[in-house]
This record gives structure tokens, C-alpha cells and sequence, in this order.
């Protein structure tokens, strides 16, 4: 009985240790917005820079890239984004970038997107858009300074 007693005592006081040695172990957020492993919802994300709007991508043109798959609406805008993925992938893994200045992470819809000094930001809405617009710089400041640790 000692040895049992002594052995849940070690395991019980080496749990804090293992917790903060540990933080992989951690539940976390995935890097990029996805649902059921298809990013920023299938839309193609160099679609935003070429066409200027957001546009359907499709299954037969897709790239996995950051933990995700990507669809794009042409095999050369997939290509594209393969060729160089930071150049077209929204910034913050495409979560909402006013959630991200606040402090935590939203999902994102496709209409409610803006390119800023060539890169592309994603918001959970419309209207949120126009909240996060009022100071982008301002929001990218404070987005930059919390990304990636809202993923925690």
C-alpha cells in the first residue's frame, strides 16, 4: 500500500510540472478558419485580388496548405496560392480580423472582406466590417500585436 500511496502522490505533484513543460499538450485553436478542414468556406482566396470579389472555389482545384484544404475556382489561381500561399491567404488564418484586434477569434463570410496594403482581411460580418473600418490601422495594430496568441 505505501508504494501505491507514494506513486499517486509522485503523479499528483508532477502534474503542474507537466502542464507548464508541456504546452502542446494544450487545447488550442486551429491556425486557420476552417470548416470540416476547408478553408476560409471554400472560397477562392486569390479570387479577392484578381476578380476583385469573393468567388466559389471548387473541390477539383484545391491545395492543402497550413493544416487546411483550399479551393480555388481555377486551376492558375490555385497554382497561384501554391506557389506563393502568404501572398493571397487572409491574414489571421482568415478568422475575423476585428474579432482578432478585440482579443478572440470568429469565423468569417466571404462578403465581408478588404484588401489593405496588398493583403486580405476577413470579417464575421457586414456589419462588422463597418465597425472594423472605422480604424483599420488601428485594428491591424492591435490584431498583429494579438495574433497568434487568441489561438490559445
Amino acid at each position: 500500500m505505501p508504494a501505491t500511496r507514494r506513486s499517486a502522490l509522485l503523479l499528483l505533484a508532477s502534474l503542474p510540472v507537466v502542464a507548464v513543460l508541456a504546452p502542446s499538450v494544450r487545447a488550442s485553436k486551429a491556425s486557420i478558419y476552417a470548416n470540416d478542414g476547408i478553408a476560409i468556406d471554400g472560397t477562392d482566396a486569390v479570387a479577392y485580388f484578381t476578380e476583385g470579389k469573393p468567388v466559389a472555389g471548387s473541390p477539383e482545384f484545391s491545395h492543402d496548405w497550413m493544416g487546411a484544404t483550399w479551393h480555388f475556382s481555377t486551376a492558375e489561381n490555385r497554382d497561384l496560392f501554391a506557389a506563393d500561399p502568404e501572398a493571397y491567404a487572409p491574414q489571421y488564418g482568415g478568422y475575423c480580423a476585428y474579432a482578432v484586434s478585440e482579443g478572440y477569434t470568429a469565423s468569417t463570410v466571404p462578403e465581408a472582406w478588404k484588401i489593405v496594403d496588398g493583403k486580405l482581411y476577413l470579417n464575421f460580418s457586414r456589419r462588422i466590417q463597418r465597425r472594423w473600418e472605422r480604424d483599420i490601422p488601428g485594428h491591424i495594430e492591435s490584431a498583429n500585436a494579438n495574433w497568434p496568441s487568441v489561438l490559445e
